[in-house]
């Protein structure tokens, strides 16, 4: 079931813009102030939108992504802050960028929204994360936990039944692929939702790995109800359910995203 306004890249756009004016950057502000001196750095920027929202508010921006396609919408909406120099796009594997030799200087954010559960080897990669910092810089971490009842992404899924059937990305890998494989889940889906279900992290694994690679946690809310909500099914946000939403695993069954604001220390 793939959601309409992700078929019309321009209304997906807007959202995910007005998404992070409402919700993103006030999360960020509670701790940390964005004026035009922020320079910013969206890793798996799509087609822009979360960025076009910093720079809205005068910040300086780059936007990595690997889809050419997406670099390429990104490009045409970015259009006016890319031809004022303000904004960058860049269509490559953020491994390979140098940072001494490729940019001009360092982010004070780093931002990461709905990606980082997609990312293999995510210690490496929030590790790396730190040559892009200036000191004190921050990362924002928006994201599903892994356990949480879509958290396999099931719902691109064209079955009508598995795209709406809540937790069966638990089951063990191979039942799990088989169930795919027999319930009209395209190919090319049944590989995504198997490299998703090797990526997917929970709130305790995302916490231990910021603690080690020397971030410290500034700012965190869970939600019940998570912000894209509004968008996708007319859902007011909601914040994690008493009790149940403070209980470590527990937490990760009810929550449908997590807000993290981190710094390099």
């Amino acid at each position: 079931m793939a959601f309409e306004f992700h078929q019309d890249k321009e209304v997906y756009f807007s959202y995910q813009t007005e998404n992070a004016n409402k919700y993103v950057i006030p999360f960020i502000e509670q701790s940390y102030p964005i004026t035009k001196n922020t320079r910013v750095l969206e890793v798996g920027c799509g087609e822009g939108g979360v960025l076009k929202a910093f720079l809205d508010r005068g910040c300086t921006g780059m936007g990595i992504e690997l889809n050419m396609e997406r670099v390429e919408l990104a490009n045409q909406f970015l259009k006016e802050y890319i031809d004022q120099g303000k904004a960058q796009i860049i269509g490559r594997n953020i491994y390979d960028i140098d940072v001494e030799k490729d940019l001009d200087d360092k982010f004070d954010l780093i931002v990461l929204k709905d990606v980082i559960e997609h990312i293999p080897d995510q210690e490496k990669i929030i590790h790396y994360f730190r040559s892009f910092l200036k000191p004190k810089g921050k990362i924002f971490f928006g994201f599903p936990p892994w356990q949480m009842p879509f958290g396999g992404h099931q719902q691109i899924c064209a079955s009508k039944v598995l795209s709406k059937l809540p937790y069966f990305h638990l089951l063990p890998a191979p039942l799990y692929k088989f169930i795919l494989k027999n319930g009209n889940v395209a190919e090319g889906h049944v590989t995504e939702l198997m490299e998703i279900k090797e990526t997917g992290i929970s709130l305790e694994r995302f916490e231990r790995i910021s603690k080690a690679s020397n971030y410290k946690i500034i700012e965190k809310t869970l939600y019940f109800i998570n912000p894209i909500y509004e968008y996708k099914f007319g859902l007011k946000p909601r914040k994690k359910i008493p009790v149940l939403g403070d209980i470590p695993w527990v937490r990760n069954f009810v929550t449908t995203c997590g807000f993290y604001l981190i710094e390099k220390q």
